[in-house]
């Protein structure tokens, strides 16, 4: 099985299997999302808001939570890409944070252009 993302406001999709999360999803087709700890939930750089496929997540365990209340404009719908698992064959709708496109052209100033 698998499921699609895609990723606002770059205007990329990708197929990725269940189970995957949005983060290592952004890195495979090449997305705009920050990723300074590297996926282990040390920040909150991936921080994203789930427009579309929120409820077939997987759930958001307490280190997710405590990270999230450090990241700015957290709304109902916001989730860490590095903690977000795709549980269902469908298409999931996922809007990059400011905070996180900011850190993601922090750590690739070569691409500081492509904004």
């Amino acid at each position: 099985m698998s499921a699609r993302i895609r990723f606002e406001p770059d205007g990329v999709e990708v197929e990725v299997p269940v189970g995957t999360n949005i983060r290592a999803a952004a890195e495979q087709c090449g997305a705009h999302l920050g990723s300074a700890c590297g996926g282990v939930c040390a920040c909150s750089t991936c921080h994203v808001y789930v427009k579309e496929g929120l409820d077939d997540l997987s759930p958001m365990e307490l280190g997710e939570e405590d990270r999230l209340d450090g990241a700015f404009d957290v709304r109902p719908n916001s989730r860490l890409g590095c903690q977000s698992q795709v549980l269902k064959d469908r298409l999931y709708i996922v809007e990059v944070s400011r905070e996180s496109r900011d850190a993601f052209f922090d750590e690739h100033p070569e691409l500081r252009g492509h904004r």
